[in-house]
């Protein structure tokens, strides 16, 4: 197969011990969390000692100051344990980048080295029960009294939203200046008048905890607002191309990591005195699945090397984003179609992963949204 060549030797070295973290650490409970419905604190705390997370922030703030391929690493690695419980992408990778670009020197050094420890969990609430892809639908209003704001609304399916320490807020301060009246504020847990609900049962991410938000009569001092009034919109787009990017360089691994199961599970499993492996149907599906994702696999790694020149255009992260999450679904299908019965039961990885690759077609943007902003580039 094509050998990737975006990886220098300390890169795979540094994969090596990111694996072993994910064996010793994660693999080993990852069952429990999903019962739980949320993965143990300790396990933030490790992986913030191993210095795990934000590693792209600077040391100054608590970071590694490492390029962006190391914090690919970690998401390659995670999506090849099946672990997708632990919202350490999220924290590292969209909240830690927001508050280290948008945020004032005083909030960077607040939160950004407790973020980087494990010690605070991230979280951003963007998605409303009446406003997913459709950011500018937000309802959640930032009301200024003084020197303070006084956020009322409510949001849903927040990653990390249930164990979260620190979330970043989407908020309309003007709801009649559309995108131009988004602002961004930064709330912490346990301030008067911000409740978590239930931790949500879903179809997929078992151990993800997934939650809705409440906020009545708010109270945040001015000085949370991220990136300043009016600026939150503007914040949002900046950031969407590499989030969606994270998406499709997850659904790659993971359909790698499936595939390579279900290679090995066709070699061992006998229909009719034979391997299955050895039927035609099967040698061709699985031909069909390597090719798909010899494909993704291509693809995704220019869109990274793209992205670490700066150079990612917002449609080349929704054609990544819309074409391997559904590929991702694709593959996998086959995958579970190729275990029989055994495909269905939860204790199989292709099953656990059929159910949580279904949102990839709908969260970081629906994949109809995905379309038509690789449209409006034509």
């Amino acid at each position: 197969m094509i050998e990737r060549s975006i990886f220098s030797e300390e890169h795979n070295i540094f994969r090596e011990s990111v694996r072993r973290f994910y064996e010793e650490h994660i693999i080993p409970h990852h069952a429990q969390w999903e019962k739980d419905g949320q993965v143990s604190r300790n396990a933030w705390k490790e992986a913030g000692k191993q210095g795990l997370l934000c590693m792209p922030i600077p040391e100054e703030y608590g970071g590694a100051g490492a390029d962006k391929l190391y914090s690919i690493i970690m998401m390659e690695e995670q999506a090849r344990a099946g672990t997708t419980g632990p919202g350490f992408g999220l924290h590292s990778e969209i909240v830690a980048p927001y508050i280290l670009n948008y945020g004032t020197e005083e909030q960077k050094k607040k939160y950004l080295p407790k973020l980087a420890s494990g010690e605070m969990i991230g979280a951003i609430a963007m998605t409303e029960p009446g406003a997913g892809s459709d950011l500018q639908g937000v309802k959640t209003r930032a009301v200024k009294d003084g020197n303070e704001y006084i956020i009322n609304g409510s949001k849903t399916f927040i990653t990390n939203g249930f164990m979260c320490d620190l979330v970043i807020v989407v908020t309309k301060t003007d709801p009649s200046a559309g995108a131009k009246g988004t602002t961004l504020f930064l709330v912490e847990a346990g301030t008067p008048g911000f409740e978590k609900g239930r931790n949500l049962d879903k179809l997929g991410l078992k151990a993800q905890d997934t939650a809705e938000l409440f906020f009545d009569d708010v109270r945040v001092p001015a000085s949370n607002m991220l990136g300043g009034e009016g600026k939150g919109f503007f914040c949002l787009m900046q950031e969407l191309a590499w989030e969606r990017l994270q998406i499709a360089i997850g659904a790659t691994a993971t359909m790698e990591a499936v595939l390579d199961e279900t290679i090995e599970y066709t070699k061992n499993r006998s229909a009719f005195g034979k391997d299955l492996i050895e039927f035609q149907n099967s040698r061709f599906k699985l031909a069909e699945q390597k090719t798909q994702v010899q494909i993704a696999r291509v693809f995704v790694d220019k869109c990274i090397e793209e992205l670490l020149k700066g150079q990612l255009e917002v449609a080349t992260a929704a054609m990544a984003k819309y074409w391997t999450s559904e590929i991702e679904n694709r593959v996998i299908d086959e995958c579970l179609q190729l275990h029989g019965g055994y495909g269905f039961m939860w204790e199989y990885r292709v099953a656990r992963s059929y159910a949580d690759a279904r949102v990839q077609r709908i969260y970081g943007g629906t994949n109809e949204i995905m379309k038509e902003l690789i449209a409006r580039s034509l």
